[in-house]
């Protein structure tokens, strides 16, 4: 592991949260995560990304553990609190990558990467070593820091991030994120300056580029369609839109009643009419009922730990 990476987990400041806890020595900051080891849940294809990333033959997803949000609405919570998962070493995980590559994924997807950032570095470039070539999508919340970002020039391909809110009111309250507006606009800026225009393959797989992803939420139409503008301000059609009405109410009770149901079509299909007024032209849309299918896999191991 590079310098640079080895100091950021002596004092991590790897999120906007800036801790500064030594986790080589096992000291914890707000995700949980710590140590030199990765904790993995899942590596498998998975078909249920945007079509220019899973494609025919999946996309190779790496599912981490620990996150550096706290959403309300969490799908992922096993994971989240770390319950589910293993914990290998940054050699294992190139052996991961390499091995998606081997079942015919067409990328390597880093789901909620960020807290482990210096060991998916260090994997990364052993595993090109090895001969692997597949375009490398960083999936995450959003909600990280530019210069952080920066040390990842020429690993990462396809930057995969969500924009969650423009209400500070609703970052603090649904996912105990302040700031997350202004800190997520900055990284995404980043990371199209990084990625430059879209580029697709013959196969209309997405090989260079950004898809910045938004959840539409029961009752917040406004704050969605504020994304929306604030976002196509900035990036115009340089960036694809996946604007999605898959929110799935947790099995228990919150504390805010909107969230405590589905969003409605006539809610998804206003804020798509206002994204198409506002000129959007390079996006994705979910279908009705998505709500109801399940797009979250079974955090069963697959593919974290070497056969046999």
């Amino acid at each position: 592991m590079e310098e640079k990476w080895e100091a950021l987990l002596r004092r991590c400041t790897l999120c906007p949260r800036m801790c500064g806890v030594n986790r080589l020595a096992g000291e914890k900051g707000f995700c949980g995560a710590a140590g030199e080891t990765v904790r993995v849940a899942r590596a498998a294809l998975h078909f249920w990304e945007e079509p220019c990333i899973s494609g025919e033959r999946g996309s190779g997803t790496v599912f981490f553990s620990y996150c550096t949000l706290r959403c309300a609405f969490c799908q992922n919570r096993e994971i989240r609190e770390g319950e589910a998962g293993a914990d290998i070493s940054t050699g294992r995980l190139a052996a991961i990558f390499l091995e998606q590559q081997a079942r015919g994924a067409h990328n390597i997807n880093l789901v909620t990467p960020t807290h482990y950032l210096p060991q998916i570095a260090a994997a990364l470039m052993a595993a090109k070593r090895e001969g692997l070539a597949l375009p490398v999508v960083y999936n995450t919340s959003g909600y990280e820091r530019p210069e952080v970002l920066r040390m990842l020039e020429g690993l990462v391909d396809v930057w995969l991030p969500d924009f969650k809110y423009m209400s500070e009111t609703l970052a603090r309250d649904y996912s105990s994120a302040p700031g997350y507006r202004e800190t997520a606009l900055a990284a995404i800026e980043e990371m199209v300056r990084q990625a430059g225009e879209p580029v697709f393959d013959k196969d209309g797989m997405m090989v260079r580029g950004v898809i910045i992803r938004h959840l539409a939420l029961p009752g917040q139409l406004a704050d969605s369609e504020a994304a929306v503008k604030e976002l196509f301000s900035r990036f115009g059609n340089r960036v694809y839109y996946s604007l999605m009405n898959q929110y799935t109410p947790p099995p228990f009770r919150l504390k805010w009643d909107n969230l405590n149901r589905r969003l409605s079509p006539d809610e998804y299909d206003a804020l798509i009419d206002y994204a198409v007024d506002l000129g959007v032209e390079n996006g994705f849309t979910q279908e009705d009922g998505t709500a109801e299918e399940s797009f979250i896999p079974p955090f069963d191991l697959s593919g974290v730990l070497p056969e046999g």
